[in-house]
């Protein structure tokens, strides 16, 4: 199992990632070195979607449809799964 993430910065922008271990990606992101750069300068990071894929190229595919995206679309996104 994949899963296409989108946190939520301190700053309040977003990050959009894709793991196959979703709650050690977010001790990474909110806690390691081994985090992303853009999530380590912006903690804490709180998880606001999630999807999960079968493949990882699911996932990934899913990751760069997002990533596209205006900040407006993503916060739809966000809000129709709350």
């Amino acid at each position: 199992m994949y899963t296409t993430y989108i946190l939520e910065c301190v700053d309040k922008s977003f990050y959009v990632g894709c793991t196959n271990d979703l709650k050690r990606r977010l001790v990474q992101h909110n806690n390691l070195k081994s985090g992303a750069h853009y999530t380590k300068i912006r903690r804490p990071v709180i998880l606001v979607h999630s999807e999960n894929f079968r493949t990882l190229t699911e996932a990934r595919r899913r990751e760069t449809e997002i990533k596209g995206w205006r900040r407006e679309k993503k916060l739809l996104l966000i809000q129709s799964h709350t």
